[in-house]
């Protein structure tokens, strides 16, 4: 992809209100990012759509080229291959260290910040045997079972993705680790340059780290860890769940030892993730997603208000939030259980995930935003 084409990619992908599957949609029936971003007044009524700037846009990419980073996007060679398979793969995703790393087998491995001096121990050898054995780490960079993880593995190859900006070293204490990081693996983040971590974007950045891998091990968790959230991200993305287990009465253990009795594979060394992931089967699925991303596909519906029938929009609207709830839910369910008409609903479904009322979800699903 040409810079040309990049910049408007990024301006797309910048636009406030649209996910990475609403990107793929506008990609799919657009063409080019360019003609969906001249499409987007036409599409929602309701808000003013402000489309992210180009100078803007051209600043971001110079920036990361001065940090001696890349802006990948879904169609260049270099983009991670397991990730680009994902539904909400970001469209957009900064890199600062090697691209080469993406070529190898990965294993992510979580935990929790406020972890045990043992469990740091373990995710600190585990890391480095499989570092040993040619798998990349990937994890978070936060503190506890992220750090532990990320230090055995820093000398073998390892991948931080991070909440943030790629730019923005958060927590500060892993300043040094950050830069041992960019010099033998990467940092990564589809997040904008100087953009801080927030609380919401932490359950995105795991998304990634999971998509990056072919399993995932969890390493203390509690009750409701965020790392539960990556092992069940990481399940429904096809890739193998594994999981420490810990003392029963350790409320950091509750979760992990949940996932195990739940079909969790039971992990205590190196071995066990080796031999599970020899096991473990997976195909891509590149042309369900984005192989073809610019190629035509009948399938979608139009976002035009113009090409839609006449409707009813505060009735139609009204029917669509009082069956959405901030627990995901199938877009073809609600429709059949509504009687709705599926254009209309697309017209409102994308009216209202860019005013930041509801969230896309992989498997044609949405929830409410809380």
């Amino acid at each position: 992809m040409n810079e040309i084409e990049k910049i408007s990619w990024i301006r797309l992908a910048r636009t406030e209100g649209i996910g990475p599957i609403t990107f793929r949609k506008l990609i799919q029936k657009y063409k080019s990012a360019d003609v969906a971003i001249d499409a987007l007044p036409h599409i929602a009524r309701k808000k003013p759509i402000i489309v992210y700037a180009v100078d803007n846009a051209k600043r971001e990419l110079e920036t990361t080229h001065k940090l001696k980073g890349e802006m990948l996007t879904l169609l260049d060679d270099d983009y991670p291959h397991w990730l680009k398979e994902i539904e909400d793969a970001p469209p957009i995703l900064s890199v600062i260290g090697s691209t080469e790393i993406f070529k190898r087998p990965c294993v992510g491995i979580v935990g929790s910040r406020n972890s045990s001096l043992n469990a740091r121990k373990f995710s600190h050898a585990l890391a480095h045997d499989l570092g040993q054995a040619e798998f990349v780490i990937a994890s978070g960079l936060a503190r506890g079972i992220d750090t532990a993880a990320h230090e055995g593995s820093v000398s073998t190859g390892t991948i931080a993705v991070i909440a943030g900006g790629v730019d923005v070293i958060y927590p500060k204490e892993n300043e040094k680790l950050y830069r041992e990081i960019i010099e033998r693996g990467a940092i990564v983040s589809e997040a904008p340059l100087t953009m801080q971590p927030l609380a919401t974007h932490f359950p995105k950045r795991n998304r990634i780290i999971t998509g990056l891998s072919q399993g995932v091990v969890v390493v203390e968790a509690s009750e409701r860890s965020g790392s539960l959230i990556s092992a069940r991200t990481a399940g429904e993305q096809g890739r193998a769940v594994m999981a420490v287990p810990g003392f029963p009465s350790d409320p950091r253990s509750v979760g992990t030892n949940d996932l195990i009795r739940n079909g969790a594979v039971l992990v205590c060394n190196a071995r066990d993730v080796m031999e599970e992931l020899s096991n473990f089967t997976h195909e891509f699925q590149q042309q369900k997603n984005y192989g073809n991303l610019c190629e035509p596909d009948d399938s979608e519906v139009s976002f035009d208000l113009s090409s839609s029938p006449a409707m009813d929009f505060a009735e139609t609207e009204a029917i669509l939030l009082s069956n959405i709830s901030i627990s995901p839910c199938s877009i073809d369910e609600i429709v059949r259980a509504c009687h709705l008409n599926i254009v209309d609903v697309q017209v409102i479904l994308f009216e209202l995930e860019f005013s930041g009322v509801i969230q896309r979800l992989p498997g044609n699903r949405i929830c409410r935003i809380a």
